[in-house]
């Protein structure tokens, strides 16, 4: 697996690239925020399997690159930071992270989380805005809405939708059944695997997101109280 390791210190990317390595990684070094979105433009050469952000960059801060990786690519971003603060930690994944880890951290722990987050991303993931292929017997279609299971593709009208791992993964979950009320720590445990209170804000970030991005405010029904539904268009 490519692996983007964002760090501008050259002795921690040293040591942490030497340690990727003898577990098969073929790491790639950028020291700055730029230089990391020079090297995920499509034309640089093969994709990336995931990002390791360290947030402390010299020429911007590392949130502001997670968000324009995050208009750029579906690849998996893991903030790999100091600040441990809960504040952080939320904004991180509201920006579209799709983990966070507090240095200084076990390296068998960090090595677990880049495979557990390659593993939930399809090889076939098309780059953003790419078009859809046609679609297949698991393709969920509401109204102008196609959403490709297999390939994670969402399109409406035909125009491909391009988003972030999580925003699919809540869609998707909807998806499957129209009409029906998801609660709101059902859809949590389902998408984001944890029962953790904070993360209520990011679901409601997220349903904001795919709200603009589909351009479709009427398809996510809010019920008060209790969850999200998907309202089937006529």
């Amino acid at each position: 697996m490519r692996l983007l390791l964002v760090e501008d210190d050259d002795h921690v990317a040293a040591a942490l690239s030497a340690v990727l390595a003898r577990h098969g990684f073929h790491v790639t070094h950028a020291r700055s925020g730029e230089e990391a979105l020079q090297a995920l433009l499509p034309d640089v050469g093969a994709p990336f399997g995931v990002v390791l952000l360290d947030l402390g960059l010299p020429d911007q801060d590392g949130f502001e690159v997670c968000g324009k990786i995050r208009k750029r690519t579906a690849t998996p971003v893991i903030m790999v930071t100091a600040r441990s603060d809960t504040r952080s930690k939320i904004h991180g994944l509201n920006l579209g992270a799709d983990d966070y880890v507090v240095k200084p951290y076990d390296t068998g722990e960090l090595l677990a989380r880049i495979h557990a987050v390659a593993r939930r991303t399809p090889h076939t993931e098309g780059a953003p805005g790419q078009q859809p292929e046609a679609d297949g017997p698991n393709a969920l279609l509401l109204g102008p809405l196609t959403i490709e299971v297999p390939n994670r593709r969402v399109s409406v009208d035909g125009a491909a939708v391009p988003l972030t791992r999580k925003e699919f993964d809540l869609l998707a979950l909807l998806a499957q059944r129209p009409g029906v009320v998801f609660r709101r720590e059902q859809i949590i445990s389902e998408v984001w695997q944890t029962s953790w209170e904070g993360t209520g804000r990011t679901l409601e970030v997220h349903i904001a997101s795919l709200r603009s991005k589909l351009r479709m405010p009427a398809l996510i029904e809010t019920v008060r109280g209790v969850g999200y539904k998907i309202v089937v268009p006529a």
